[in-house]
């Protein structure tokens, strides 16, 4: 720690000798941190002009991937380098810790793991690491678990020369013969499917580029249904139709979704009959199905879309069940229709809306059927027998914890199997029967190192007012030895956007913070459905500014109430979540000691305003459309590149991917560029890209583990606790 302090005197000795001159250009040349060129760039909508200083940053696709750099790629491409070079400078003295606490967490993993086995069509699958392997292996066994194991992929030989790897949409045919998989070399999210004949192991030659990596078989085992991406913007917008064998560019178009502000994706309902085509935007839906034994055929239309109408599809026997917020069912409620009369003024009620509970989703079984719900913050698990004999909930015990159904993809079965984990207890693979209401622990998750007890770690949670009198929770995990007082670093996190809710769940990553006396806390903002649907709505469009004051009520109500101290204070959040931080940051930066913003969404008028850049017009919804005056000043008034000011801001760490689909780098890269042009203080500012990744980070679930330890090192170093 006292390397960071004569890293940081030193940048404040330039900084002061800099602002005595009263030159900006003298701090550009005796800083040791990069000072981005200033190339004025002026915006104007409605009336209103934005001089954008840092809008050289962005390039386009074909400028980052092109084997020659153009002269605006390359200095960008300095631009970033120069910060991961200065980033490496001035963390050099925590390099030898960053490896320690990578080992540390890495040591409480069971490398050589395996999932639960779930049978499916007659075979048990099987997903399976080995020791010192990145990647896993997906394998299954015919019949029982005693037979042979068959290799369906080995991600790790395939993943040999990449930087990046990932694979998606595994799936297998109806014959149990082949399977389609995706791979993304890149980190864009922009898949190729292959097809692989498991009885020989030939990789056939259908080769098809730019999907989503979700695919289905019909049922004749040679016909496969797939989803294209726009290649510019990313959307998802049309579903084709190949046939084993063929050339891609022989396969039919069956559907384009031609509003700019829908996706759509294809799927397989659970009874294998029916392939069913989606469209969704934030506030509507549209599905149309089709028989699987009919591939050629023509799809139809479940119910036409309405603005303010969702509804979800399953089928059981001769009707389809529909997850819906009809009738202005705001938490949703569950309803059915007859297959042959789908449209909505056929639809009855199977489980009413209520005002207290959210649907989440539901399952469907020959003889049951699960709900998965929240109340009060908190997953439920609601098992009834279609014959109505019988009707009741799991049994939860703990004060915070996280609950939900597996895939459960056998229909004839009185199993089901979900998942369970908290603050403090480890994750655990449960089959549970509905019918004898045993219940059987297929799987606890093993912490590895010695010393993890559970007894030795304590989770509440509390409630804190917000300014216009809403309750907000916080979920708190802390080691018994941690004394809650000022001096007690503790590390506040949410995400608050599109309804995702983040669960109160174990990780095992996090015992590195929480050994070392920090306290972790979960912030359940508005803009996530944490107490329902309506909790979603207040913060979005023009009321997403509650997601940001919520999370600063939070801060201060655990200043207040004596967890900690604005010394001692930190947040993180990441991509809408970032978004979240540099909010906070502009409205109340005193409050915060440091800030981790991954991937963070700060530019968001500018990104907002050009529907060419991936996933822009399926966010309308969500943020509101600049292009219409109301919702410009709006998100002006809160976006925060266009709010940093001079002003002093915490220490912070920011970091992107180079190839990032969802928040482009361009983004954080800019925002870290102005706010070092315009802070007033000494406080650090770290840019760290990783230029061979995109949102989700590095691939291989050791790499993932590498840039936690970054994170986390950043925060014990400025809690000088590096040698604890």
């Amino acid at each position: 720690m006292e390397k960071l302090i004569r890293v940081s005197l030193i940048l404040s000795l330039i900084f002061t000798v800099s602002c005595k001159n009263n030159s900006k250009e003298m701090k550009s040349i005796d800083a040791k941190f990069p000072i981005a060129e200033k190339q004025p760039t002026k915006l104007e909508k409605h009336g209103d002009v934005r001089i954008d200083n840092y809008f050289w940053m962005r390039l386009s696709d074909e400028q980052k991937n092109a084997e020659i750099k153009d002269e605006q790629t390359q200095k960008v491409v300095d631009y970033l380098e120069a910060e991961n070079t200065y980033y490496d400078r001035v963390t050099a003295y925590t390099k030898s810790f960053q490896e320690d606490l990578f080992q540390e967490m890495k040591g409480r993993i069971k490398e050589d793991d395996a999932s639960v086995p779930y049978k499916s069509n007659g075979y048990f699958y099987i997903t399976r690491y080995e020791i010192g392997m990145q990647y896993p292996i997906y394998s299954r066994k015919k019949g029982s678990l005693d037979a042979d194991e068959e290799i369906i992929v080995n991600v790790n030989e395939m993943a040999k020369g990449y930087d990046y790897f990932q694979l998606g949409g595994l799936s297998i045919s109806p014959d149990n013969k082949l399977a389609i998989f995706a791979t993304d070399t890149v980190s864009r999210r922009q898949y190729f499917l292959r097809i692989k004949n498991l009885e020989t192991g030939e990789i056939y030659n259908d080769k098809i580029e730019n999907t989503t990596g979700g695919s289905v078989w019909a049922n004749d085992n040679k016909t496969i249904f797939y989803t294209k991406k726009n290649p510019e913007t990313l959307r998802s917008e049309k579903i084709f139709r190949h046939i084993l064998g063929t050339h891609s560019s022989e396969d039919v178009e069956v559907y384009h979704e031609k509003d700019d502000t829908f996706g759509c994706y294809v799927t397989k309902s659970k009874s294998k009959e029916y392939i069913i085509i989606g469209s969704y935007s934030t506030l509507s839906t549209e599905s149309q199905f089709l028989s699987a034994d009919n591939p050629t055929g023509e799809f139809t239309i479940i119910q036409p879309r309405e603005k303010g109408l969702e509804y979800n599809v399953a089928h059981y026997k001769d009707h389809f069940y529909l997850l819906t917020n009809k009738d202005k069912a705001t938490n949703f409620k569950l309803m059915k229709t007859p297959v042959s009369k789908t449209f909505k003024e056929n639809w009855t009620d199977v489980i009413p809306h209520r005002d207290d509970t959210l649907l989440e989703d539901f399952s469907i079984f020959k003889d049951y059927l699960v709900l998965e719900e929240r109340n009060d913050g908190l997953n439920k698990i609601r098992i009834k027998r279609w014959d109505k004999k019988e009707d009741y909930y799991l049994p939860f015990n703990e004060e915070t914890y996280s609950a939900g159904v597996y895939g459960n993809p056998e229909f004839d079965t009185d199993i089901i199997r979900y998942g369970y984990n908290s603050f403090t207890t480890p994750s655990s693979v449960i089959d549970f029967n509905m019918k004898d209401k045993t219940k059987d622990v297929k799987k606890e998750q093993v912490v590895l190192g010695g010393t993890f007890n559970k007894e030795n770690y304590s989770s509440k949670r509390v409630w804190a007012t917000a300014r216009d009198g809403k309750k907000v929770a916080i979920s708190l995990v802390y080691h018994k030895n941690t004394s809650l007082n000022e001096n007690t670093p503790l590390l506040q996190y949410a995400y608050g956007s599109y309804g995702s809710t983040i669960s109160d769940g174990f990780s095992t990553t996090r015992l590195s913070l929480l050994d070392r006396g920090f306290v972790y806390a979960i912030a359940h903002v508005r803009g996530s459905e944490y107490l329902g649907r309506d909790w979603y709505e207040d913060g979005k469009m023009l009321n997403k500014k509650n997601t940001f004051t919520d999370f600063i009520d939070c801060s201060k109500y655990l200043i207040d109430n004596n967890y900690t101290s604005a010394k001692h204070l930190y947040a993180m959040g990441g991509s809408a979540g970032g978004l979240l931080m540099g909010a906070i940051i502009n409205m109340n930066s005193e409050l915060y000691n440091g800030i981790i913003s991954a991937v963070p969404f700060v530019d968001v008028i500018s990104t907002m305003l050009d529907d060419s850049i991936p996933l822009t017009t399926g966010e309308y919804d969500e943020w509101g459309n600049p292009n219409e005056k109301e919702y410009y000043d709006y998100i002006k008034s809160y976006s925060p590149y266009d709010q940093v000011t001079e002003k002093e801001y915490p220490n912070m760490l920011v970091t992107t991917g180079y190839h990032d689909s969802q928040v482009q780098y361009w983004e954080p890269a800019k925002w870290v560029a102005k706010l070092r042009e315009l802070k007033t203080d000494n406080n650090l500012l770290l840019l760290n890209t990783n230029m061979e990744a995109g949102h989700g980070g590095a691939s291989g679930r050791f790499n993932a583990l590498k840039e936690t330890a970054k994170e986390y090192t950043f925060l014990l170093a400025l809690e000088n606790r590096l040698d604890k």
